[in-house]
C-alpha cells in the first residue's frame, strides 16, 4: 500500500505509483520516471524509490476475522 502523500512535505504522490511501477517494470530508469513524472524533491523521489511492498507478506500470517472473534466469545 503505497502512501497517498509523501511524509515529509504532504504532497499528493499516490496517484503516480501505478504509473511509475509500469514504466520501472518495462525497464526505465527510476529517476527519469520521476522527472517525466514531475516530481521534483527529494522527499517524495524517496518515497517511490524506498517503497517496500509488505502486505502481501503481512496478510500471510493474519488470523481471519471469524476466528478471533469466536475466541474471544467463547473461550
Amino acid at each position: 500500500m503505497f502512501p497517498v502523500r509523501c511524509f515529509t512535505c504532504g504532497a499528493v504522490i499516490g496517484d503516480k505509483w501505478e504509473e511509475y511501477i509500469k514504466r520501472v517494470s518495462k525497464g526505465e530508469e527510476p529517476g527519469k520516471v520521476l522527472d517525466s513524472l514531475g516530481i521534483k524533491r527529494y522527499c517524495c523521489r524517496r518515497m517511490f524509490l524506498s517503497h517496500v511492498e509488505l502486505i502481501d507478506e503481512i496478510l500471510k500470517y493474519e488470523k481471519p476475522q471469524e476466528e478471533r472473534i469466536y475466541k474471544r466469545r467463547y473461550l
